[in-house]
């Protein structure tokens, strides 16, 4: 299915089943034996989804174990649980620092409003669509779930006014807000994704800290990989063009915008993560394009 500019999705389709996707690759990065993640909610919220290959992902149904399987299914896992754990850190380093105020982007299926360690006072809040929004809701609920901060989710499109509603949510832009933009920009026309810096930036008080990521081909190294997974997976049943759900065209290189924008920047690239956490990024050549991935964060100054 093509982008439109009005189009909208839950947790089973477009660009909702990419949550899917990352819940399911948290979900079995959670039960390596050197786990670097632990989400016990994610392989509930996938079963609650429903879709049969992710499921059945999770469950290791060997048909999915070929060679092809393994190796995609060994990427996917590695690239997202040093995903999760880059932005788990940058959460609990900013709550260290004093920040009570968080605000999740495009929150998906991201738990961390229920498994992180927040400290008293802590407000979260999540933005998504309202049908995932109510989906997390009514699955953590049915499942006993218990939020560890004050949970807020706002449901609306970060292609609408967000900083209103949010606004109308509590949030309080006089004090210091750690935010994520995680596995977002891509979903986001390149002029869309200035808009939200530029938001963020009106929304933060000084000392306000930003974790994202920014993939300097504008996303067609992962157009690329997300091509090569659906080859492999469409032979099992699952069949969504990934590459499709991207918005392409040039973008303002993130590292550059949000320093011009008052903003003191760290960039590491997905080499350097990996090894930070204790993995080795593949040597191979197929995936060169994905090493010049980068893991920013940044300090508003």
């Amino acid at each position: 299915m093509t982008r439109a500019d009005a189009d909208s999705w839950d947790v089973a389709s477009s660009v909702g089943a990419t949550a899917t996707m990352v819940a399911a690759a948290r979900a079995l990065a959670s039960k390596e034996p050197d786990a670097i993640i632990d989400d016990p909610f994610a392989e509930p919220l996938v079963r609650a989804v429903g879709l049969d290959f992710f499921v059945r992902l999770i469950d290791g149904d060997p048909v999915l174990s070929d060679d092809e399987g393994r190796a995609a299914s060994r990427l996917l896992t590695d690239v997202m649980a040093v995903r999760t754990r880059f932005f788990d850190d940058f959460f609990i380093d900013a709550a260290k620092a004093g920040i009570r105020q968080a605000v999740i982007l495009a929150a998906g299926l991201d738990a961390r409003a229920y498994r992180l360690n927040w400290p008293a006072g802590t407000v979260v809040y999540e933005i998504d669509q309202p049908r995932v929004i109510e989906f997390k809701n009514e699955t953590m609920a049915s499942i006993g779930a218990e939020p560890t901060a004050q949970r807020r989710a706002v449901s609306i499109d970060l292609r609408d006014d967000w900083p209103a509603e949010l606004r109308r949510n509590g949030f309080d832009d006089t004090k210091p807000t750690a935010w994520s933009a995680e596995g977002l920009l891509v979903y986001l026309p390149p002029d869309a994704q200035d808009r939200l810096f530029d938001d963020i930036a009106t929304l933060s008080a000084p000392g306000s800290r930003l974790a994202t990521e920014f993939h300097p081909d504008a996303g067609a190294s992962i157009g690329q990989r997300a091509e090569q997974f659906r080859q492999c997976w469409r032979k099992h049943g699952f069949d969504l063009n990934f590459a499709d759900l991207f918005y392409p065209g040039e973008r303002n290189p993130v590292v550059e915008y949000l320093t011009e924008h008052g903003w003191q920047v760290t960039a590491r690239d997905r080499p350097e993560m990996f090894v930070e956490y204790g993995r080795h990024f593949p040597d191979s050549e197929d995936l060169a394009p994905m090493r010049g991935s980068l893991a920013v964060t940044a300090i508003r100054q």
